[in-house]
């Protein structure tokens, strides 16, 4: 059975940092690229993720799913 792991949709992200402060592993990177509206993005490392689901949690814009 696949471990779970977070995925992102970056162009619904406002860059608040908030999931990057959250991560265990710190699995969350902050990035310098913009999306469509202007803000800036994040990605995710797969190999640290651990699927915890807490930058799902905290994020108020529904950036993250966990599957």
């Amino acid at each position: 059975m696949a471990k779970a792991k977070a995925t992102a949709n970056v162009e619904l992200c406002k860059g608040c940092r908030l999931c990057v402060g959250v991560c265990p592993r710190q699995a969350i990177i902050p990035e310098e690229t913009l999306n469509r509206k202007g803000y800036e993005i994040i990605s995710i490392d797969l190999e640290k993720c651990i699927g915890c689901g807490m930058c799902y949690k905290i994020c108020a814009d529904y950036v993250f799913t966990v599957e």
